[in-house]
C-alpha cells in the first residue's frame, strides 16, 4: 500500500471507529461546485444559536466541535478542486479534527449534520486506487487486453489472429507455407505489441503489466515481438493462461494478483532486512523520530521506513519531507515479520541514508 493510500485509509478508519453517547460529532462535506459561503452558512447558524442557549440545548462538546469546523473553514477562500470534508468532535474526551482537502476523487454529495457517529458516506468512493495493472493475454488464435485495479477486471479489447495452423503438406510448398506462417505470426505479435503500447502507456499509464498465454506462445512473443521498452520494464510476471478472452483475463488477474501481493511483501521484507542489517553493521542508517528528523534536515534520507502503528499525521509529515528530497517511503505493517520488532525497538521510524551524518 502506498503511503498516501495508507494515510487516507488510516484517517477514515479512525473516524469510522469514533462514537459518542450524544449527537456531538460534526460532519461537513462540500462538493467542489459549492461556494465557501454556502459551506459556512449552516455552521455559523448553529454556532450562533449555541452561543445563546444553555448546555442542555447545545452541549459544550458540540459547541467546541462547531467552533473547530468554523475555524477550519476560515482557512479557505474557495472549495478545493476535489471538494472539502471536515470532521470534528469529542468522542472520548479528546477533540478529534480531520480535514480532507486533497482527495484523489471529488466529493459528490453535500452533507452537514451532528450525530453520535461521523457520517462518512460522502467519502465512500474517494479512496485512492492502490495501482492499475495492464492485462495482456497472447495466444496463437488471438489476443485480449484489459486492466486490473481495485474495482476488478475491465476487459478493453480482444481480436483474432489470422495466423494459420501448421500444414501437413510436404516439400517446397510446406516450406513456403511455413515461411509465410512465421511472417504472419511476427506481424501479429507486432500488432499486439503496438496495441499494448497504445493501451497501457500515455496519460493513464499502468503501473505494471501481467502477461498471460501458453508457455510456448508467451516465450515466443517475448523473443519476437517489438515490445516497447517501457512495457518491458513494467512486466511483472508471465502466467499460464488458456484463452485470449474475458475468461482468460480473469484467470490472468487471479494468478497475477497473488504474485503482485507477494512481490510487494518481498519488497518490504528486503528493505526492512537491509535496515536491520545496517543497524548491526553500523552502516549509514538512522532510527527513532529525532535521528530521522536530523537526517531529513541534511537531505540524507534515501529510503524512509514507517510502521503502520504510527499516527497518520506523523506518517504524512515524514513521508512528504522524504519525497521532497527525492527519497522513497516504505510502510511496514506491524503484523509483518519483524514489523512488531521494528515498531517497538525503533519507535516505528527508520531510514536508509545516502551518507552518514554526525
Amino acid at each position: 500500500m502506498s503511503l498516501a493510500s495508507y494515510e487516507l485509509h488510516e484517517r477514515l478508519d479512525r473516524l469510522s471507529s469514533a462514537s459518542a453517547d450524544r449527537d456531538i460529532l460534526v460532519s461537513l462535506a462540500v462538493p467542489p461546485e459549492e461556494t465557501i459561503g454556502e459551506a459556512r452558512q449552516p455552521v455559523e447558524t448553529d454556532y450562533a444559536e449555541a452561543s445563546q442557549l444553555d448546555e442542555q440545548s447545545f452541549p459544550k462538546p458540540l459547541t467546541d466541535a462547531l467552533e473547530t469546523v468554523r475555524s477550519e473553514l476560515t482557512e479557505y477562500d474557495e472549495i478545493p478542486d476535489s471538494g472539502l470534508a471536515i470532521y470534528a468532535g469529542v468522542p472520548d474526551g479528546d477533540l478529534v479534527t480531520v480535514v480532507f482537502d486533497d482527495l484523489p476523487v471529488p466529493i459528490d454529495d453535500s452533507i452537514y449534520r451532528h450525530a453520535n457517529e461521523f457520517d462518512l458516506e460522502p467519502l465512500e468512493d474517494v479512496t485512492e486506487p492502490e495501482s492499475t495493472h495492464g492485462l495482456l493475454v497472447v495466444e496463437r488464435g488471438g489476443a485480449a487486453l484489459g486492466v486490473l485495479d481495485d474495482e476488478g477486471v475491465e476487459p478493453l479489447e480482444s481480436f483474432e489472429s489470422e495466423v494459420p495452423g501448421k500444414s501437413s503438406a510436404g516439400g517446397q510448398s510446406a516450406e513456403r507455407f511455413e515461411r509465410d506462417r512465421e511472417r504472419q505470426k511476427r506481424e501479429f505479435f507486432d500488432e499486439v505489441a503496438d496495441r499494448a503500447e497504445r493501451t497501457f502507456l500515455g496519460d493513464d499509464a499502468v503501473d505494471s503489466v501481467l502477461l498471460g498465454g501458453t508457455t510456448g506462445t508467451v516465450e515466443t512473443f517475448r523473443d519476437e515481438a517489438d515490445l516497447d521498452h517501457r512495457l518491458e520494464d513494467r512486466l511483472a510476471g508471465e502466467f499460464a493462461v488458456e484463452y485470449a478472452t474475458q475468461q482468460g483475463l480473469e484467470q490472468l488477474a487471479e494468478k497475477g494478483q497473488e504474485a503482485l501481493e507477494e512481490r510487494d511483501r518481498d519488497d518490504v521484507r528486503e528493505t526492512l532486512g537491509e535496515f536491520l542489517d545496517r543497524v548491526g553493521d553500523d552502516d549509514p542508517v538512522a532510527y527513532g523520530r529525532e535521528a530521522v528528523d536530523d537526517a531529513l534536515e541534511f537531505d540524507a534520507v534515501e529510503t524512509l521506513l514507517l510502521s503502520t502503528g504510527l499516527e497518520g499525521e506523523d506518517l504524512q509529515e515524514l513521508g512528504e519531507r522524504t519525497e521532497q528530497q527525492g527519497g522513497e517511503t516504505v510502510v511496514v505493517p506491524d503484523d509483518f515479520p519483524d514489523g512488531n520488532r521494528f515498531a517497538e525497538a525503533f519507535d516505528g521510524v527508520g531510514a536508509l541514508l545516502r551518507f552518514p551524518i554526525d
